[in-house]
């Protein structure tokens, strides 16, 4: 498979063209970002961590019977997905308080959430990713409500089986954001990644966090902390 020109070029992430029309090259860098991008660094080795935590994780989705874009690893920092027209919305799943959560209804950071509290977000860097609902969602055509449903409960599907699987590693999964798009046959598909920048995780017993806060907050050892979540989780680095 050939690479082609670029396609998109994300914080963290660039998306190329192949000579496959229906595959697309996903590449992780390297770059870490936090505040819609106001705060930019270099970490060694973190594209080549998220591509293969990535790839693992999207494995064991799959194997639970949910369909995701990720085909294969081509390289340390580079996967083959298929190509998909993304909707430009995250769907975040919040099990335990914590972010901006906390900060906007004022809770306890740990108080669990039962059930799990789901929330839609614009993607849009310039306007700060903002909350919305479905009948933004309906109004402004950016999914249609067939298509909504199906994303809630893939991405409680996907709850299911990624807070037993941390469970088992002895980490709590705080709250995600998952993406989604549709294929060339019309279906709803888990797309874009799921790492830990783009998820919190803590441990069990110290409450240690586990993912991009250590960024955000300035904690350190980033990248040696995905690398201790994917080893719990099996897989060696």
């Amino acid at each position: 498979m050939q690479k082609r020109e670029e396609l998109y070029r994300g914080k963290a992430k660039t998306v190329y063209f192949t000579d496959d029309s229906e595959k697309l090259i996903l590449h992780f860098r390297n770059d870490t970002s936090a505040f819609d991008g106001e705060k930019i660094e270099q970490l060694e080795r973190k594209g080549e961590v998220n591509n293969k935590f990535n790839h693992f994780i999207m494995t064991k989705l799959e194997e639970a019977g949910i369909a995701t874009q990720v085909e294969s690893l081509l390289s340390d920092t580079e996967s083959v997905v298929k190509k998909l027209d993304m909707i430009p919305v995250e769907c975040v799943v919040r099990n335990v308080a914590a972010g901006s959560l906390v900060r906007r209804l004022g809770v306890e950071e740990g108080m669990a959430l039962e059930p799990p509290v789901f929330e839609f977000f614009l993607k849009n860097d310039a306007l700060h990713d903002p909350m919305v609902n479905d009948y933004h969602i309906a109004s402004f055509g950016w999914a249609t409500a067939d298509q909504v449903e199906k994303m809630k409960a893939l991405t409680f599907e996907v709850n299911a089986v990624l807070k037993a699987l941390f469970d088992a590693a002895g980490m709590i999964l705080v709250d995600y954001k998952l993406e989604f798009g549709v294929d060339a046959n019309g279906n709803i598909v888990l797309g874009d990644e799921f790492t830990p920048d783009g998820c919190r995780l803590w441990d069990k017993e110290t409450r240690k966090k586990m993912d991009k806060d250590r960024f955000r907050q300035g904690l350190g050892s980033v990248v040696e902390t995905y690398i201790e979540v994917a080893e719990r989780l099996g897989l060696k680095l």
